[in-house]
C-alpha cells in the first residue's frame, strides 16, 4: 500500500492543511493499492503565495537561465523513467505501447520547450515601439488522470519557458504517478516556489485556483463541462485560460486509401490510450462504395485487437481508469444497441478471458448516423461509430457537424488530395495518414473543444503580454 501524505510548496515536501482522503485503485486487478492525502483551499492559498513570491525573480531569468533548468528538469526526469514507467503501469494500467511513448516523452518536452526559448525574440521592434514579451505572472494548472505525467511536464515546462511560476492541481486519481515524478523534478534543483503541487478534489482545489485573484493564468485540460465552469470562474478576475477539453475525432476515409495501411491506422487513432484520448478518432467516415470491404476487414483488426495489463506485452488496450468509468462506457455500448445501431465487434461486458479489472471489450457499431448519442458525444473509450458517406463534401460536413474540433484525420494515397480535406476540416490538429506531429506543432481545439494552444510558440505566447514600449 502507497500512502501519498505530502504535497510540494516552496521547493518542499510538506503535510497538506487537508485531512479528507482519497482511496487508490489498480485498474487491472480493482484493488487498493494505496490512499492520497488531499490538499484543500488553505493548501492553495500557501501554494499560490509561494509561487507569487518566487515570481519576481523567476520574471528576472535570462532565456539562458530558463534553458539551463529545462534542461536539468529533462535530466531529473529521464533518470526516473523506470520508477515513472512502472507507477503508470500500477496506477492507470496503460499497455506497454502508450507507456512506451509516455515516460520519454514526459522528458523530452522540456528539451522541446528549450529550444523554442532558444528561438525565440522575447524582444522585437516594430516600428517606433520596443515589444517585450513578459511572463503573464503566476500560473496555475489543472491536469487530468489520462497522461498525468506528461500533462504535468508539458505545463511546467511552458511556465519555466515563459519566465513564471507555476500551482498544478493533479487528477486525484493519479496521486501515486504524481508522487514518483514529483521526486524526480525535485531533484532538478528549481529555485524555491516554481513549482508548487496541491492534490485535491477538483471543486476544491480546482475551484479555489480558478478563483484566486493572484493567479493569472490557467492551463485546464479535461472535460468540457468542467472547462466551461473554470471559464466563469476565472471571468471574474480576468484570467488568461487556456482549455484544451474534449473531441470526437472524425477520421474520413477517403476512395483512393490503401487498406493495408489504413486499418491499421484507424484502429490505432480510435483505441489510443485505450480509448481514453481526447484525440481519438472515434467517428469512421466510409463511402457506400468501399463500405462492405472496409467493415469486413475492420472487423477482423478490431477482434485481434486484445485488452490486458500492462505486463500483457500483447494487449493493445488496457483498462478503464474506475469503476465509474468502466460503467459509463458500457451504458453507452447499451445505448448504441438501442440506439438501433450494428455491432459489428465487441459489446457489453468484459472481454471473455478477463473475469476482473475494468476491461472493456474494444467495439465497433456500424450503420451508425450522425444524430445518434454514440455519434455525437465524447464516451471516453474504446468504441468506434462506422458512419458511410456518399461523396467527399457528405464526409466534410459529416466530419463538422459535431460540437467539438479537437483533432481529426484524413487516410488517403494522394497526399495533396488528402491535405485539401485536411484543410476543410474544423479541427485545431488533423493528421494525414497517421503522421506524428513534431513537438513544436500547436495542439488545442476549435468549438467547445477548447480555447488557445499548447506546444511550440503558440503555446508559449500563451504564457506571455506584449507589451509596448514607445519612443
Amino acid at each position: 500500500m502507497k500512502n501519498v501524505d505530502q504535497i510540494y510548496i516552496d521547493g518542499a515536501f510538506t503535510t497538506p492543511h487537508g485531512t479528507e482522503r482519497f482511496d487508490l485503485f489498480n485498474p487491472a486487478t480493482e484493488e487498493k493499492i494505496g490512499e492520497v492525502r488531499l490538499g484543500d483551499a488553505e493548501d492553495v492559498r500557501a501554494a499560490v503565495a509561494a509561487a507569487k513570491r518566487a515570481f519576481p525573480a523567476m520574471r528576472g531569468t535570462t532565456p539562458a537561465e530558463r534553458i539551463a533548468m529545462l534542461h536539468a528538469l529533462r535530466d531529473a526526469v529521464a533518470a526516473k523513467s523506470a520508477a515513472l514507467h512502472e507507477a503508470m503501469a500500477t496506477e492507470y494500467g496503460a499497455p506497454q505501447g502508450f507507456l512506451a511513448f509516455s515516460v520519454p516523452h514526459a522528458a523530452q518536452v522540456f528539451d522541446t520547450a528549450a529550444k523554442i526559448v532558444s528561438d525565440y525574440p522575447f524582444t522585437r521592434r516594430m516600428g517606433n515601439a520596443e515589444v517585450i514579451m513578459e511572463p503573464v505572472g503566476v500560473a496555475a494548472a489543472i491536469t487530468p488522470w489520462n497522461s498525468n505525467i506528461g500533462f504535468i511536464c508539458t505545463k511546467l515546462a511552458t511556465a519555466i519557458a515563459a519566465g513564471t511560476t507555476i500551482v498544478i492541481k493533479p487528477s486525484e486519481m493519479s496521486a501515486i504517478q504524481t508522487q514518483t515524478l514529483l521526486e524526480a523534478l525535485h531533484e532538478a534543483g528549481l529555485p524555491r516556489g516554481v513549482l508548487n503541487v496541491v492534490n485535491g478534489y477538483g471543486h476544491v482545489v480546482g475551484a479555489a485556483l480558478s478563483a484566486h485573484p493572484d493567479i493569472a493564468k490557467i492551463s485546464f485540460t479535461g472535460s468540457t463541462a468542467t472547462g466551461r465552469a473554470i471559464l466563469r470562474s476565472a471571468a471574474e478576475t480576468f484570467k488568461r485560460v487556456t482549455l484544451e477539453l474534449g473531441g470526437k475525432g472524425p477520421q474520413v476515409l477517403l476512395d483512393d486509401a490503401d487498406l493495408d495501411r489504413a486499418i491499421p491506422d484507424i484502429v490505432a487513432a480510435a483505441f489510443r490510450n485505450s480509448g481514453q484520448a481526447c484525440i481519438a478518432g472515434t467517428r469512421l467516415l466510409v463511402s457506400r462504395r468501399r463500405q462492405a470491404e472496409v467493415t469486413a476487414r475492420l472487423a477482423e483488426a478490431v477482434a485481434d485487437l486484445r485488452a490486458g495489463p500492462s505486463s500483457d506485452p500483447q494487449a493493445g488496450v488496457g483498462p478503464m481508469v474506475s469503476a465509474k468509468q468502466w460503467e459509463r462506457v458500457q451504458s453507452y455500448i447499451r445505448l448504441g444497441q438501442e440506439e438501433g445501431a450494428t455491432l459489428l465487434v465487441g459489446g457489453p461486458g468484459r472481454p471473455r478471458d478477463l473475469d476482473h479489472g475494468w476491461f472493456v471489450r474494444p467495439t465497433v457499431f456500424t450503420d451508425v448516423t450522425n444524430d445518434m448519442r454514440i455519434a455525437r458525444e465524447e464516451i471516453f473509450g474504446p468504441v468506434l461509430s462506422v458512419i458511410a458517406y456518399e461523396d467527399e463534401a457528405e464526409a466534410i460536413t459529416i466530419a463538422n457537424d459535431t460540437d467539438y474540433g479537437l483533432q481529426s484525420y484524413v487516410h488517403g494515397s494522394d497526399l495533396e488530395h488528402a491535405r485539401d480535406v485536411a484543410r476543410h476540416l474544423e479541427a485545431g490538429r488533423v493528421v494525414v495518414n497517421e503522421t506524428p506531429a513534431d513537438g513544436p506543432a500547436p495542439f488545442g481545439g476549435f468549438k467547445h473543444s477548447g480555447i488557445g494552444r499548447e506546444f511550440g510558440p503558440f503555446g508559449l505566447e500563451a504564457f506571455l503580454e506584449p507589451k509596448a514600449v514607445v519612443g
